[in-house]
């Protein structure tokens, strides 16, 4: 069974420690979700994973160090969609799809049936049907954002890593989206790392949450154990009611009175 392992992950940017001492597990079928306040490194700690920016410390795939592997072998083993994707203007949105199979395809080899089948499936899941002859440049945020999920998706990749999938969603989409993302860990088992601000949604899909405060884990666990009043404003300073709902808790902001 593929795990990803990370020991003692550090970001430096600028030579200022951003993430710090990161220890990690994830084994394919199962969903973390990192949560924070704005700054906590969050996406930082996404990027290093996905080898975008410099790194110290262990990411291994099983047994092998993923900094030993080439750029076009990563992407075998690790999907990345940013939370503001860039997409060549003039582009298809099928053909940007289709560029998720770019990391399997041997050195000048074109798409074979297999990989437009991929692609199609996933542009049919997340209700992409009619934008496939779209330029991706005149897509909206929203439509950007479901067309780079489909790209990470094509790419098959049993570790997707998704900095706020759904930031530029409405409720409709977000939830398309996730139920997605939770039906192709559990059916075709991939990893899934994301970042959420929702604090709400972000306890309905995942297995575990982990709390970011200033590049440091602070509390790791269930979305009951860590989704607490206490909890977020201590790292938020934020006062919350948070209530049990079968789904998972729901945070509630309080008004100052």
């Amino acid at each position: 069974m593929t795990k990803l392992t990370v020991r003692g992950l550090q970001v430096e940017l600028d030579h200022k420690a951003i993430v710090h001492n990161i220890d990690l597990e994830v084994s394919v079928g199962q969903w973390i979700c990192i949560i924070g306040p704005n700054g906590a490194g969050k996406s930082s700690l996404l990027k290093a994973l996905a080898g975008i920016i410099p790194s110290t410390g262990e990411i291994l795939i099983d047994d092998s160090n993923l900094r030993d592997l080439s750029e076009r072998d990563r992407a075998c083993w690790i999907a990345y969609v940013a939370q503001e994707p860039v997409m060549p203007a003039g582009m298809r949105v099928f053909d940007y799809v289709l560029l998720g199979r770019t990391a399997h395809l041997k050195m000048l080899a074109t798409e074979s049936p297999k990989d437009l089948e991929i692609a199609s499936y996933v542009i049919a899941e997340l209700d992409l049907d009619n934008f496939v002859d779209r330029d991706v440049a005149t897509l909206s945020g929203g439509e950007r954002q479901r067309v780079a999920i489909a790209r990470a998706l094509a790419q098959a990749s049993p570790i997707i890593l998704l900095d706020e999938p759904t930031t530029a969603l409405d409720v409709g989409y977000q939830q398309e989206v996730l139920e997605l993302i939770d039906k192709l860990r559990n059916e075709k088992k991939i990893a899934v790392i994301s970042t959420m601000h929702d604090l709400t949604v972000s306890g309905l899909y995942p297995d575990r949450l982990m709390l970011l405060a200033q590049g440091n884990v602070v509390v790791s666990g269930t979305a009951e154990t860590v989704l607490t009043p206490e909890n977020i404003a201590k790292h938020y300073g934020a006062k919350v009611t948070v209530i049990a709902h079968e789904s998972g808790p729901v945070v509630i902001p309080e008004r100052n009175k």
